[in-house]
């Protein structure tokens, strides 16, 4: 086991630095300690996707990741 990694942890991937979040959305990948399985949620803000996979964040197997995902013109109109 690597000793450099927290118990619990939160990690970002995509290109979240990018100005033009107009057309992204942001999913959260995360470990549901009370059922034992792998959860996503979707947001629209890179803070609210942050905020969420913070609280689920719990335990030593807690972990969750965020992703920033390109929208389709076709889902924009949804």
């Amino acid at each position: 086991m690597d000793t450099n990694l927290s118990n619990s942890q939160a990690t970002t991937r995509g290109s979240l630095g990018s100005a033009d979040t107009a057309h992204q959305e942001f999913h959260v990948t995360y470990f549901d300690s009370d059922s034992g399985l792998i959860r996503m949620e979707t947001f629209d803000t890179l803070p609210e996707a942050e905020r969420f996979a913070s609280r689920n964040i719990s335990g030593e197997q807690g972990w969750a990741v965020v992703d920033a995902v390109a929208v389709q013109a076709s889902q924009l109109a949804a």
